[in-house]
């Protein structure tokens, strides 16, 4: 499938596969981002606007990598899962009328042919290029530069080698 231009503003989500894969995403075609419990994280989520691109991450898993790539299709979202007791990422401070966590609603663009594994991906980037690298790093949501993000889907479409 052919991609439109890379948009001005790209992100990295990350998920466990076992969880929410790009394999759910792409059968479900959309979805809320919904659970993520860091403020800075948060603020990431609120500043994604529709169109915005994300390479969805699959974390926790071996080997950790980059999977395919979905798009923004609804910004500014109130978690939902904030208000529900019975969820793991209930927040009791949280109120319908004093919502404290916001989050995206994202489409499925792509599953990529070619995984591009941590491994690949520390080969190819420096922590400053790409913050998923960042000893210490557990954010679930992060900015990805345009062209890094060019850099990306052009080693997702080339053939496969040992990195």
């Amino acid at each position: 499938m052919a991609l439109p231009p890379v948009p001005a503003a790209c992100w990295l989500i990350k998920s466990e596969p076992i969880t929410y894969s790009i394999a759910h995403l792409e059968r479900d075609r959309q979805t809320i981002w919904d659970g993520v419990r860091n403020y800075q994280a948060r603020n990431f989520l609120q500043a994604m606007q529709p169109g915005d691109w994300a390479f969805f991450y699959h974390s926790n898993t071996e080997p950790p990598g980059i999977a395919g790539l979905a798009q923004v299709a609804v910004a500014k979202v109130v978690d939902p899962t904030q208000f529900d007791p019975n969820s793991p990422y209930f927040d009791p401070k949280a109120s319908p009328d004093r919502p404290r966590w916001f989050t995206v609603e994202v489409a499925h663009l792509q599953t990529f042919d070619r995984f591009l594994p941590l491994e690949l991906l520390r080969s190819q980037f420096t922590a400053d290029e790409l913050l998923i690298l960042r000893r210490g790093n557990r954010l679930s949501v992060t900015p990805v530069d345009r062209l890094v993000a060019e850099r990306l889907l052009m080693l997702a479409s080339s053939p496969q080698t040992a990195p």
